[in-house]
């Protein structure tokens, strides 16, 4: 019988935050990157839950972080958001090429 050991969760894992992060060099639409920068933030969580799972199944040290990054990834989009919108409202673009305004 087929066991899910931490190998397979740490594949998966690696699988994800390399999605995330081809996502955020290739993608030109902010909004994408923003997904992508999620997909590597659950990729974390995994990660942090499986070795928790793995080294200490008794305590939830890996649950406890995981729940600190989803509120920072929560921030993270709230803040985001309101960035790309004051940008929109400006530029009329999301285009992430188009973006100057905070060079010299």
């Amino acid at each position: 019988m087929l066991t899910v050991g931490l190998t397979h969760f740490l594949i998966l894992s690696a699988i994800l935050f390399a999605i995330g992060l081809f996502g955020v060099i290739t993608q030109r639409n902010v909004i994408k990157v923003i997904m992508c920068l999620e997909i590597m933030l659950n990729a974390v969580n995994i990660a942090l839950i499986a070795f928790s799972q793995s080294v200490a199944p008794v305590s939830l040290t890996g649950q406890i972080f995981a729940i600190f990054v989803m509120v920072v990834a929560a921030a993270e989009v709230a803040v985001g958001i309101a960035i790309i919108f004051s940008i929109y409202r400006n530029h009329e673009s999301i285009d992430m090429e188009k973006f100057n305004i905070l060079k010299w």
